[in-house]
């Protein structure tokens, strides 16, 4: 059966990268603070670079804060890399980051309006609500969530750190394993991701000891400080998948944003080809 992380990985040997090319058009790297011009900035971001993406990001904020025309630019975005994969030949999931997460009902127009209104290929979630608050989303193999599991920011630690009863018989763990626990088990369809930062990768060998089959989306390289080589060697599973990069300003922000993206995505098949070595 077709799912989530079959097209993924589909497209991830297509392409030869684990590269995630972030769609986030700050309102300072505009020409003017439109969703005219936001939509530009990706446009040209899409063409420059699904080559060597194994997958897009948009960030729904940067939309949403112009409204509908906000709106209206975003589903632009969805249908570019629709078209990019339908000229290279090879299907590039366009990754909705809008962490939402709420009661069923909610859950389920959320969901209608991510994977029917936009035509997302996935969505982030937080899963604090709960499995019937993701379960919406889970319906359709072929659309996939990342969870989040452990999130890049400083102040992760506040709620994912804190120490609950261990389940199963297990000993007590941090709230991010116990999410990593659940997702593995929730995981029947082959549709389910963690989102899991560069920035911890204490937490991330954690995270993929309690979840060895699930993909990583895991933010935080670069930028944030997260170092490539440590990232993919804690979250590479055995068969050298299952873990996805997301980049933004490192390649937008480029003077040549194609050069960028094929720099990044040949230093993360140098460090891969080492660590086999």
């Amino acid at each position: 059966m077709e799912s989530f992380f079959t097209f993924l990985e589909k497209r991830v040997d297509d392409c030869s990268s684990l590269l995630c090319v972030g769609l986030d058009p700050h309102v300072s790297d505009l020409k003017a603070p439109t969703a005219e011009a936001a939509l530009d900035f990706c446009l040209n971001l899409i063409k420059q670079t699904a080559p060597y993406a194994a997958a897009f990001k948009p960030n729904a904020a940067f939309f949403e804060v112009f409204g509908a025309d906000g709106w209206i630019a975003l589903k632009q975005v969805v249908e570019a890399v629709q078209a990019e994969s339908n000229r290279l030949g090879s299907l590039i999931p366009v990754i909705l980051d809008a962490k939402r997460g709420d009661i069923a009902s909610t859950a389920e127009a959320y969901a209608k309006s991510a994977f029917e209104g936009l035509g997302a290929h996935c969505i982030t979630l937080s899963p604090y609500l709960g499995k019937d608050s993701i379960d919406p989303f889970l319906q359709n193999s072929e659309k996939g969530v990342f969870l989040l599991c452990k999130t890049s920011n400083a102040g992760s630690g506040d709620l994912q750190d804190v120490t609950v009863v261990g389940a199963d018989g297990r000993p007590p763990m941090p709230l991010y394993v116990h999410v990593a626990h659940l997702a593995q088990n929730w995981n029947t369809k082959n549709n389910i991701g963690l989102v899991v930062g560069a920035t911890h990768v204490d937490a991330m060998r954690r995270v993929r000891e309690a979840a060895p089959n699930l993909w990583f989306l895991a933010p935080g390289v670069g930028a944030q400080g997260g170092e490539l080589e440590s990232t993919l060697k804690t979250g590479l599973r055995k068969d050298g998948k299952g873990i996805l990069l997301p980049m933004s300003r490192a390649i937008s922000r480029a003077e040549k944003p194609a050069r960028a993206a094929a720099e990044i995505r040949d230093q993360i098949l140098d460090v891969k080809r080492n660590l086999n070595g």
